[in-house]
């Protein structure tokens, strides 16, 4: 893994307090680093979903060990991987179902929960998949 050409510090979203939108606040952190079995993907497009809404309105915690950052899907490239990572190098277009942490620049994603993204798809459109899509998917077939 090189992760000497990544910055030290990223931006993110962070919930300051319970409530509305407007408590959804621009902050920084330190870029992760992706342990073996995970990817590093700078992120190009989250989705929006009702548990990040229900999450900023203090109704949804974060499940233990997860990142307090909100946001579970993401689509983005694959920057660095961790040791023993099989499925994707670096410059994989990949969209993903996270834990959290996706109103960042750059998330870690366990490789398994990662699929690759059709170069016919935006990152609008492949941000949707994971979640969104998937779900309707599952509950109608």
């Amino acid at each position: 893994m090189n992760t000497s050409s990544l910055p030290d510090r990223m931006q993110i979203i962070e919930i300051n307090q319970p409530g509305g939108p407007e408590q959804l606040v621009l902050s920084q952190r330190p870029v992760p680093r992706p342990a073996a079995g995970y990817l590093l993907v700078r992120v190009a497009a989250a989705g929006i979903n009702r548990p990040d809404v229900l999450q900023r309105q203090g109704n949804y915690p974060p499940p233990a060990g997860a990142s307090d950052i909100p946001g579970l899907e993401i689509a983005g490239e694959v920057v660095a991987v961790g040791e023993g990572v099989r499925r994707y190098t670096p410059g994989a277009r990949v969209c993903a179902l996270i834990a959290g942490g996706g109103y960042a620049e750059y998330c870690v994603v366990h490789e398994t929960n990662a699929l690759p993204v059709p170069g016919s798809l935006s990152w609008n459109e492949a941000d949707a998949i994971p979640e969104t899509f998937f779900t309707v998917w599952t509950n109608v077939f």
